[in-house]
This record gives C-alpha cells, sequence and structure tokens, in this order.
C-alpha cells in the first residue's frame, strides 16, 4: 500500500537527452539519459566540474531549451504538464507560473527600480487590465518579499546603486514572486565574493523553509550545497553519485 502522505515529485526527468550538432554532421551529447526527481519542499544541489551539462540541464528544467530525448513531467497538485505535450504557449505559460529563476549574473532590468523587477513576472503573467485590478495585491506581495530578503526601504532605488548580494536579492525576490512550485538557481553566488555569498546561502535555505519551495541549485560551491537535502555528482552528462544531508 502507499503512503500518501509521502512527498510527491515536483519535477520528474526520464531519460533526458540534449545534443548539438557538430560543423562535420556529427552530434555532441551533453545529457546522456538523465533520471531525475525533485521532490516537493526538497532542495537538491547539483555539482561538477564545467562542461558537464549542468547547465544545460537547468535550461531543459526551465523550458529555456528543448530537450533531444526523454521526458519531463511538471506537477503541482492533482495537475501534469509533459514537455512532449506542449506547444510554444503553453511553455510559456507554465515557465511563467511554475518556474523561478536566479542566475549568476542577477538579469535585473537597469532602468527598472528593484520594486518594479520584482514586480515583473506578475505583469507578464497577465493583461495590462487584469494586472490594475489586482495592482495593490501585487504590490504588496512584492514589498514582502523585498522586507524578507532584508531590502525593505529599497524599492525605489536603481539595481546600479546597490551591491553584488543585494541585486541577487532582488533576483531571489522576483523569482518567488509568483510563487511558483520550483526554483531553479544556476551558480547563485558565482558572481559573489565570500561575505555576500554566505549571506546568499542563508536565505536560499530560509526560504526553502519558509516557503516549503522545491530548489534546484547548480553550484560549484561546497558550501551551497552542503545544505542541499540532496547532493548529486554530475560527469560527463551523466549524475555518477548521490548523497544526502
Amino acid at each position: 500500500m502507499s503512503d500518501s502522505s509521502a512527498p510527491l515529485p515536483v519535477v520528474s526527468v526520464r531519460n533526458l537527452e540534449r545534443s548539438f550538432p557538430l560543423v562535420n554532421g556529427e552530434k555532441l551529447m551533453v545529457l546522456k539519459g538523465l533520471d531525475l526527481q525533485i521532490y516537493e519542499a526538497e532542495m537538491v544541489a547539483i555539482v561538477g566540474l564545467s562542461g558537464v551539462g549542468k547547465s544545460t540541464l537547468l535550461h531543459c528544467l526551465g523550458l529555456l531549451d528543448t530537450p533531444s530525448g526523454g521526458e519531463i513531467t511538471y506537477r503541482s497538485g492533482e495537475k501534469t504538464w509533459k514537455t512532449s505535450q506542449l506547444d510554444e504557449d503553453s511553455r510559456c505559460q507554465l515557465r511563467n507560473h511554475f518556474i523561478g529563476f536566479v542566475f549568476q549574473f542577477f538579469h535585473l532590468l537597469p532602468d527598472l527600480n528593484v520594486l518594479e523587477n520584482v514586480l515583473l513576472p506578475s505583469q507578464v503573467s497577465r493583461t495590462s487590465r487584469a494586472w490594475n485590478k489586482n495592482r495593490d495585491e501585487f504590490h504588496g506581495r512584492a514589498e514582502s518579499l523585498l522586507q524578507r530578503v532584508g531590502l525593505s526601504g529599497r524599492e525605489k532605488q536603481a539595481p546600479g546603486t546597490l551591491s553584488g548580494g543585494e541585486r541577487q536579492r532582488v533576483a531571489i525576490a522576483r523569482a518567488l514572486m509568483l510563487s511558483p512550485p520550483l526554483l531553479l538557481c544556476d551558480e547563485p553566488t558565482g558572481n559573489l565574493d565570500s561575505r555576500p555569498s554566505e549571506s546568499i546561502h542563508e536565505l536560499l535555505r530560509e526560504l526553502h523553509e519558509d516557503y516549503s519551495t522545491s530548489i534546484l541549485v547548480v553550484t560549484h560551491d561546497p558550501d551551497l550545497a552542503a545544505r542541499g537535502d540532496r547532493r548529486l555528482q554530475m560527469v560527463d552528462g551523466r549524475f555518477e553519485a548521490e548523497s544526502t544531508s
């Protein structure tokens, strides 16, 4: 008998492949039949040398790239989506509502202030009329997130006036704006010095516990990897080892 209280996978990856064509007509296989499950309220770290396929996997999971083979299944409540069954509009909607992204280089829009950057996912996900109807709710959510990441009072500042660690905090708040079930982090401290890196490590773990968001983080940083519930070692497009906290 199955345990109905057991955590369920938010994302299931089965036999995932990604290849790229070479000029000689051959293919470069980057992902070589990966299997992976990320469960509700789980923080998973993927580690490995540069070039083994970590970012390619993240791009496929984030619907920024299309696998060459295999299947990715996303689940929220009783509803599931499979990559093989999604058209481009469905991919865009799922990416916007289901997945939050945190990148190494922040990708904040310099012409928008801090609050406006955090609000962006809510504006992209709705028509102008629908967004204006719920404007106060969205502003309240964005301000609450900025307070949670330690940037209350910075709402009107330009991103360029912030330190690297502060800009990454804005990016994390933006990623959580629509309460996505899954947060994908690609080297979130790779562009930071040791002190702000440590503070981002602590923040990600705290937010994971506060919001029960599933987090997949790709990192070279052993301290950040150690904060995950599971750590997966990636070698040459495959997972070679797994450890748990």
